[in-house]
């Protein structure tokens, strides 16, 4: 049924064109953005042989030639200005195609499983008021459909749209919110392609070959099986990753992991996979900022410390990546998720802003753990990312662990001094490990004193 829907779409795309004889990819339509200052990509169908042309409106002085090939493909890039619009682009051949109220900008991919997906329909906290006011006519929003392929496409079912409160209702909150604050905060048209769906695994967004031609990956790669979301890899990059591939982005955000549980020992490398493989399409080693996921009470057999575990090596090992730590905002730990989506989506600016627009945001790393030194019967942790200071909601920290060599971990006394928190137990006189919220389900105590929480970590590797 799949495969009927998607050949149909295909089918339409082209009937409704057939006067023009020029076809284009449901991504490049009315309402779009390109992203600024570049070379970006543009294709599409006409009659095999044809010299197409494009000529936009922001550079009507130059025209863009290209000739189809013998499977009616053709293939080109067009220069880009700085931010602004709304602009024009007519692409010419036996008939043609005009695109209008495009804007130049910054344009972002949002993709991962259902925090991605999770919208205002979702019950997230204040959605109602903010979809009220989300008239904002400089943010556009690309929201693919959920549906997967066994192979390649070429286009999907999404159109562009500026932001209103109904489009803002159906897409990503996540997703939006971090438009928002790169709109707000530079001042340029913001685009998002949102490709999420819930429950998926890593595996699904990973072109299938890279999977079966990695005997890691291939071998531990997500077993599980269910009617309501698709397993298979490459299942959902064939059909909500490859049909805009390989359109100008500035860079993508990510919100996925709980759904690799089962198999987190791979993660990290999943992940550094999924990041070359988009990377390559793109042709572009564009930023890569993802979320770590939230504490949630899996039960018995839980082992979401070890997923934030793999999340926080890719931040540290994939070059251009970075985490945002979100373990504060939790309302709940009995639901998986979380309903501060606009917080969220803050801190992926914040770090969007500082680190790939070069903007002074101030503190928007959250403080990790650095190195211990142990004090005879005391533990003494270093953390980077702290601009000022420490700081803890209760009257002392209350959420580390400390062992011996006997890896029995106890709650351990802590006390923060200066830029440092100190550790011990009457329980470990020979203190060699530490932990702090290592489970599935603690929240943090401890915090910088702009506010972000310290991310969870283990000293140890038992």
């Amino acid at each position: 049924m799949k495969k009927i829907f998607l050949a149909l779409t295909i089918m339409f795309i082209f009937s409704t064109n057939m006067f023009a004889k020029i076809i284009l990819p449901s991504v490049f339509a009315d309402n779009m953005v390109l992203q600024q200052n570049s070379d970006v990509a543009i294709w599409g169908w006409s009659d095999p042989g044809e010299t197409v042309k494009i000529v936009t409106s922001w550079n009507s002085k130059d025209t863009v030639k290209v000739k189809a090939d013998n499977s009616a493909e053709w293939k080109t890039t067009i220069k880009t200005i700085g931010a602004g619009g709304p602009y024009s682009i007519q692409i010419l051949g036996n008939g043609g195609v005009k695109l209008n109220n495009v804007m130049l900008g910054e344009v972002w991919v949002c993709s991962g499983q259902s925090n991605m997906e999770w919208s205002v329909n979702s019950k997230i906290i204040n959605g109602e008021e903010e979809a009220a006011k989300a008239n904002n006519p400089n943010t556009r929003i690309f929201h693919v459909q959920k549906i997967g392929a066994d192979y390649p496409q070429q286009t999907c079912n999404a159109t562009w749209t500026e932001c209103t409160p109904e489009t803002m209702r159906a897409t990503s909150a996540v997703g939006y919110f971090f438009a928002r604050e790169l709109q707000q905060k530079l001042n340029v048209p913001v685009g998002i392609i949102v490709s999420a769906w819930g429950g998926t695994p890593a595996e699904v967004w990973i072109e299938k070959s890279r999977i079966e031609n990695n005997p890691e990956l291939n071998k531990a790669k997500y077993s599980e099986k269910f009617d309501w979301w698709p397993g298979n890899p490459g299942t959902l990059y064939n059909s909500m990753i490859a049909p805009f591939v390989p359109y100008g982005i500035a860079g993508a955000i990510w919100y996925q992991g709980e759904s690799n549980c089962g198999n987190h020992q791979i993660y990290s490398s999943l992940m550094k996979t999924l990041i070359e493989n988009w990377r390559a399409d793109f042709k572009k080693d564009f930023p890569f900022y993802l979320v770590q996921i939230a504490p949630y009470d899996y039960g018995d057999k839980g082992t979401s410390e070890y997923i934030r575990e793999q999340q926080e090596i890719v931040s540290k090992t994939v070059p251009n990546t970075g985490m945002v730590v979100i373990t504060d905002l939790v309302d709940n730990i009995k639901d998986i998720h979380p309903k501060d989506k606009l917080n969220v989506g803050k801190r992926l600016a914040n770090f969007a802003l500082t680190e790939t627009y070069k903007q002074n945001i101030g503190a928007y790393k959250s403080p990790a753990y650095q190195s211990m030194q142990v004090e005879k019967d005391k533990v003494r942790l270093t953390f980077s990312n702290i601009l000022t200071g420490l700081k803890c909601t209760a009257k002392t920290p209350e959420r580390f662990l400390i062992a011996g060599d006997d890896q029995k971990f106890v709650p351990a006394t802590a006390k923060i001094e200066g830029l440092t928190v100190v550790l011990s137990s009457k329980l470990v006189k020979a203190p060699v490990a530490v932990r702090f919220c290592f489970d599935d389900t603690t929240m943090p105590d401890v915090f910088i004193t702009e506010g972000l929480p310290l991310a969870p970590f283990r000293t140890d590797k038992w």
